[in-house]
């Protein structure tokens, strides 16, 4: 009897162990909480040692497929075939999170999708690097945004768009007063209400696309990039407005370049702007 219910309990045990892991978050996400790393070059805590951080965190050290990367002339492919990229955003609630080391807006829900050969991803959340994590020909610039989408079975999809200084950009500028609300508390998460992703200006049609991962922990790979060829213009008080509302006594948020292998690296151009290169 003593065996039977010893057998039982075992079972209930193991049942329970089951339930728990299956009703965790996928670990392909990006970390919620950045403060068990930094950007420190040559620390403990630095890039060259996440991937030594938590097992978990590995590929951030050996995988093959890492970003940012740099979008060097010589290596890329010029290509019409990919179209237009096909976004369906909407507004939707949303909540400004300091995961530690960058400002992250989260849609709740999701504010629509992006569309890439047939698949839909759902826009979950952007966030902002300063400087710019992805170079253009070795030219880096002074922010770059992170729109990162998910597919139903969990594949990823970030959008990145790049900035120099110059006039406001004008989603930044619609967020400031929520920013500097955030940025005077020690508050971790605050509600921003309702956000319109489709006032992020793209302003081109030209993207480059290449296979990476994410650029924090886990460094999670097979991530598909769309860098958008276009440098927007942002002021300097922005950039300031999002490091300074991260709290963490850093002046920067950008993984180094990392080694881009045999990986290949297109640019989408529309077919009428092929067709009228001259030789």
């Amino acid at each position: 009897m003593e065996k039977l219910m010893a057998t039982q309990v075992l079972l209930l045990f193991s049942f329970f162990i089951v339930l728990i892991f299956h009703s965790q978050p996928a670990t392909s996400q990006e970390v919620e909480n950045e403060r068990e790393f930094n950007y420190r070059k040559g620390g403990e805590h630095g890039p060259e040692r996440w991937g030594e951080i938590h097992s978990e965190w590995s590929s951030c050290k050996n995988g093959s497929m890492q970003s940012p990367v740099d979008l060097l002339n010589e290596r890329v492919e010029v290509v019409s075939h990919l179209g237009r990229l096909r976004r369906s955003y909407k507004p939707s609630n949303s909540t400004l999170r300091n995961r530690g080391h960058d400002m992250m807006l989260k849609w709740e829900g999701g504010a629509g999708s992006l569309y890439i050969n047939g698949t839909e991803y759902v826009l979950n959340q952007c966030h902002w690097h300063s400087p710019s994590e992805h170079t253009i020909n070795g030219q880096s610039y002074d922010l770059e945004v992170h729109m990162v989408h998910e597919s139903s079975d969990g594949k990823i999809a970030v959008v990145g768009i790049m900035y120099t200084i110059g006039r406001p950009d004008s989603f930044l500028a619609s967020l400031t007063d929520r920013l500097r609300a955030i940025g005077g508390t020690s508050d971790i998460e605050r509600a921003a209400g309702v956000v319109d992703p489709r006032h992020i200006k793209i302003g081109s049609r030209k993207y480059f696309r290449y296979i990476g991962s994410l650029t924090v922990p886990p460094c999670t790979e097979n991530v598909l990039w769309t860098i958008v060829n276009k440098v927007r213009t942002v002021t300097r008080e922005q950039v300031r407005l999002l490091r300074v509302a991260v709290h963490d006594d850093s002046d920067t948020n950008a993984r180094p370049l990392q080694p881009l292998n045999s990986r290949s690296i297109q640019l989408f151009r529309p077919d009428t702007e092929l067709n009228n290169q001259t030789p």
